[in-house]
Formats: C-alpha cells, structure tokens, sequence
C-alpha cells in the first residue's frame, strides 16, 4: 500500500479525518518550511516513537502545539499502539530507519495535503 492509499483509508475513518490544521499552523509551516517540519518530524519520532519500550505509550503526543502533532493524530502515527493497529508494526521494538522514514513521509504527505485546502 502506498501513501496515498494509506491517506484515503485514513480519510474513511471518521475519528482520523477529524483533525485538520488550523490556520495557525498553516502559517507556522510557511514560516519554518517544509523541510524544517520534516526535520522537526524526524526528531519527534526518533524521540518519541521508536524506541522499543515507551513510558507513556498512548499519551505522548499532544494534541495541540505543532503541526507534527496533529499529523500524528491524523495518520495514526501517534503510538506503538495505533502503529500495529493501522500499520502492523509490532510493538516492543526499536522502529527500523525504514519504518521511521515511511512514518515521517505519511506525516508530511498529510501536512501537504492539508496546506492545499
């Protein structure tokens, strides 16, 4: 499944496509630049996501307070839990460079997308 195909499932489930960026966030990203948010995306999964054993697995992503944050939400990328849920990563491992990098690559598909609307 592609990345597109991953944002229109995404997109049926009534939860997921509830969260947008606001117009604050918009203008945040046009300030930084999408390759600042991507970077920004790669350091909060890195820190916050990958590591095989997470304290507070289904509570460390904000649901305010950056534009990564809300993606999270949006593509269920958020937790371990919703990523063996949506994507069938196993839970209780370091995340692979190439599971982080297809994670940060949904995220910023998503933030384009809603940059567009």
């Amino acid at each position: 499944m592609n990345i597109d195909e991953h944002l229109k499932r995404l997109n049926k489930s009534k939860f997921r496509s509830s969260f947008h960026l606001k117009e604050k966030d918009k203008l945040y990203i046009q300030e930084k630049g999408l390759e600042t948010i991507e970077r920004h995306a790669y350091d909060f999964i890195n820190k916050r996501l990958a590591p095989s054993h997470i304290l507070n697995d289904g509570h460390q992503t904000p649901m305010k307070g950056h534009p990564v944050f809300i993606s999270e939400h949006a593509t269920a990328t958020c937790c371990r839990k919703c990523l063996e849920k949506w994507y069938h990563i196993p839970q209780n491992r370091n995340l692979s460079k190439e599971e982080i990098d297809f994670i940060v690559s949904l995220i910023m598909a998503w933030i384009k997308q809603e940059i567009k609307k």
